[in-house]
């Protein structure tokens, strides 16, 4: 399949939001990454359902939602009443994660699950047979503009084999320090959904630095 690309909302220019939401509208990205985060499972604290309204109003793009939050199950309705195409929560913040996937996609989203830098891989083999995709982060979450870490690579590659084993049709997204230095490496080693936050909107040329992305290859 040909690549994704899903530029991070959390990098716009929060004083002209739907100029820049108009600006993916008309650029090849294929989603829009919306970072959620409560300052209790990361250090910091964006945005909900407002913003994610906000924008839901201008996007006609699917709306990628990514929740680091803690207890995430609480929010799960109101964030696809307000427009998530796919709902994204941390493996560290579901105990109950069957059930959680099960509630996601009972709400008629996709189904992703997040795993952080220092998360093994294979701690997802019992449930990735039954998401539509994986989301390696590839910083500590919390922050944009963060330095890639190298070892994600690996990480990739190993969700691509459990993949092939339990799911074929997974999607992988990569998130954090993602740019086009890096692109065609990240999908070589199986990424097919690359989130780009900073890369994007600190480019003079936004709509260029998406049709970049979306023209690297492995």
């Amino acid at each position: 399949m040909n690549h994704l690309i899903a530029p991070s909302i959390l990098a716009a220019d929060f004083g002209n939001l739907q100029r820049d939401v108009e600006m993916m509208n008309n650029s090849q990205a294929d989603w829009m990454h919306f970072d959620v985060m409560d300052g209790m499972f990361v250090p910091n604290i964006s945005f909900g359902f407002p913003l994610l309204k906000a924008v839901k109003k201008h996007a006609t793009k699917p709306i990628d939602v990514h929740l680091m939050i803690v207890d995430p199950d609480r929010y799960l309705k109101a964030f696809a009443e307000e427009g998530a195409y796919n709902i994204t929560v941390h493996y560290e913040a579901c105990p109950h994660l069957h059930r959680t996937i099960q509630a996601i996609k009972e709400l008629g989203c996709k189904a992703s699950v997040a795993i952080n830098p220092h998360t093994p891989v294979m701690l997802l083999k019992d449930i990735i047979a039954d998401l539509d995709m994986v989301l390696v982060m590839s910083v500590n979450p919390g922050f944009g503009a963060q330095k890639f870490i190298q070892h994600s690579y690996t990480k990739i590659a190993e969700v691509k084999e459990l993949s092939q084993n339990y799911n074929p049709q997974l999607l992988i997204e990569v998130d954090g320090g993602v740019d086009i230095t890096n692109a065609a490496k990240l999908l070589k080693a199986g990424a097919n959904v690359l989130v780009a936050g900073n890369s994007v909107f600190s480019s003079a040329d936004q709509v260029a630095a998406i049709t970049q992305l979306k023209q690297a290859s492995a």
